[in-house]
């Protein structure tokens, strides 16, 4: 299993938000292209990047960091972010994303996925499916849909799609710890790779984590804030059975 740590782009700054609002945060760090370095140099094996300028504005924003980052950190990269169309996703292949993660649109409009997949290979399709109390969640988890994560994830992974981020809204940022079932059940009803996102607070969530079989965790503001040394992180997921 995968530990991934996330780095979250916003006003040119690496930033952990608490539950994804812009106006709070846990962490604000200048230069990203440092800050991924740092977790590279620590052991990770791929990163998380989020252009959440672009998230948030719906177009692009952090290409610039993400490029460089894409060149300088020597690992695989799975970006989200501002990615509203067939040709975002694209232009961000052809600059060496490892996966683009595709949000709202492939909600809205599973076919673009059969679509993109054709373009690009399945491989490099990560669908985020955001989930609150039981529903996928849209546009910045503001409006929830009549999906639960399994309905919508089975649909996506016939379309082509060739892995899952999961991430639990009802967890994420708040740093109290996972809640496993709504994980365990994507990894039980689908047939392609989860990655789980949300609310790691303790390297036995990582372990609680690998147990069920997801394929990586994105880790963010555990890893920021100290409560999870990532060196020692890697070591206890690969050292576990």
């Amino acid at each position: 299993m995968l530990v991934i740590p996330a780095v979250d782009m916003k006003n040119k700054k690496c930033v952990q938000l608490i539950q994804g609002n812009p106006d709070k945060k846990h962490v604000e760090l200048d230069n990203p292209p440092e800050i991924a370095k740092k977790w590279v140099n620590e052991g990770a094996e791929m990163l998380h990047l989020v252009d959440l300028d672009g998230a948030l504005d719906g177009k692009r924003v952090n290409d610039e960091f993400i490029e460089e980052i894409i060149k300088t950190s020597g690992v695989p990269v799975q970006i989200g972010g501002g990615i509203r169309s067939i040709e975002d996703a694209e232009y961000l292949v052809e600059k060496g994303a490892k996966k683009v993660i595709i949000g709202t649109i492939a909600v809205e409009n599973p076919e673009i996925i059969k679509e993109l997949s054709k373009r690009i290979g399945s491989e490099k399709i990560m669908v985020s499916l955001d989930a609150k109390d039981g529903k996928v969640v849209i546009k910045g988890w503001k409006e929830k849909t009549k999906y639960t994560p399994v309905q919508i994830g089975k649909i996506l992974e016939e379309m082509g799609a060739g892995s899952i981020l999961f991430t639990n809204v009802d967890s994420e940022g708040l740093l109290n710890g996972i809640n496993i079932e709504p994980t365990k059940e994507l990894v039980d009803n689908l047939k392609i790779p989860i990655v789980a996102s949300g609310g790691v607070t303790t390297i036995d969530d990582l372990l609680k984590l690998k147990e069920i079989g997801v394929y990586g965790v994105v880790v963010g503001s555990a890893i920021y804030k100290n409560m999870i040394n990532l060196k020692d992180a890697i070591e206890a997921v690969n050292k576990s059975n």
